[in-house]
């Protein structure tokens, strides 16, 4: 009893920070230069991490399992993943975007566990005899891990689209000491200029290549991390399937049975595959492989949630049929 009122006041407790860090994080976009906000923002995301993974342990004691044998389960281990590779690259690569895309990622998923799914499915049950095995620690975790991995890739790749939508992203800099610099681009026309009849004018301009400039900035570093994080969420994503294979000879006699749940799960990975081969060797950038990673971030919601709900499989929760 004690265990299921912690559980409760950790997901009630983890939700509310996450829903405030959202609203945090949305706020810095208006406010970028507000300290408190930035501060708030960070540490806010560490203390909801930790409840949340304090709501896995405690899961993980009193069922005598790795949390990760429900669609609820999943989903809040999920929710733990966007949380801790948002803590990471805060830590790498400090930005005033992230947070308005890994917070929102994970206070969704977590709001789905906790108020969409079913309470009769999120209750911790005994383990079937398949999933009695230490492959489920090694196959679904790499697969949960994977999944926010590219969904965050996905998503960032998403925001790349949206940013530079009918707007040409190779804006064109001077270069000084290898560094962009719009003050170089602009002196031209100041030295050329009348500064009293062109100085409103010449004001105007460098408003107007200075919000372009930092939109091509911000477009520049959504396509670099995408492919860095899809990079990494790809390996993740081969261990899963090859380890799930694994699993499946030994729970059932074979390798591969073309289950819904893996056929899918093949289709992710050729299209992550495809976005990682034209990247590296076609010289593909920008909106090329961002509409392929977009494409990826439906397929994987497809192969998570499409698939298990929806379908009929091995790996189905028979949710909605």
């Amino acid at each position: 009893m004690i265990f299921i009122i912690l559980e409760r006041i950790l997901a009630h407790t983890s939700f509310f920070l996450l829903f405030l860090i959202t609203l945090i994080f949305w706020g810095k976009t208006i406010y970028t230069r507000n300290e408190k906000l930035d501060h708030f923002g960070k540490k806010g995301m560490v203390i909801a991490y930790s409840c949340v993974t304090g709501f896995l342990l405690n899961r993980w004691i009193y069922s005598g399992h790795l949390p990760l044998s429900n669609l609820y389960e999943s989903s809040m281990f999920l929710s733990w993943s966007f949380s801790l590779i948002h803590i990471i690259l805060e830590v790498r690569s400090p930005n005033f975007w992230l947070g308005t895309i890994t917070a929102p990622s994970a206070m969704l998923t977590h709001a789905f566990a906790t108020l969409g799914i079913p309470k009769e499915m999120q209750q911790s049950a005994v383990l079937v005899p398949a999933l009695q095995s230490n492959w489920l620690m090694m196959h679904v975790s790499m697969m949960m891990l994977s999944y926010a991995t590219l969904l965050l890739g996905s998503l960032l790749a998403i925001a790349f689209l949206c940013i530079s939508f009918e707007r040409n992203t190779d804006f064109p800099v001077y270069y000084y000491d290898t560094k962009p610099s719009i003050l170089s681009f602009l002196q031209r026309d100041i030295h050329s200029s009348n500064r009293e009849k062109k100085g409103s004018y010449l004001q105007k301009k460098f408003c107007l290549l200075s919000i372009d400039y930092r939109r091509w900035r911000l477009t520049q570093q959504l396509d670099h991390w995408s492919y860095r994080i899809i990079g990494l969420g790809f390996p993740l994503l081969t261990i899963g399937i090859l380890s799930g294979a694994v699993w499946a000879n030994e729970a059932w006699g074979s390798y591969w049975s073309w289950d819904p749940k893996e056929t899918w799960a093949l289709i992710t990975w050729l299209i992550f595959a495809i976005y990682l081969h034209t990247r590296m060797n076609r010289g593909w950038q920008g909106r090329k492989s961002a509409i392929v990673a977009s494409l990826g971030f439906l397929i994987i919601w497809i192969c998570y949630l499409g698939v298990n709900s929806l379908g009929r499989g091995l790996h189905s929760y028979g949710w909605l049929i």
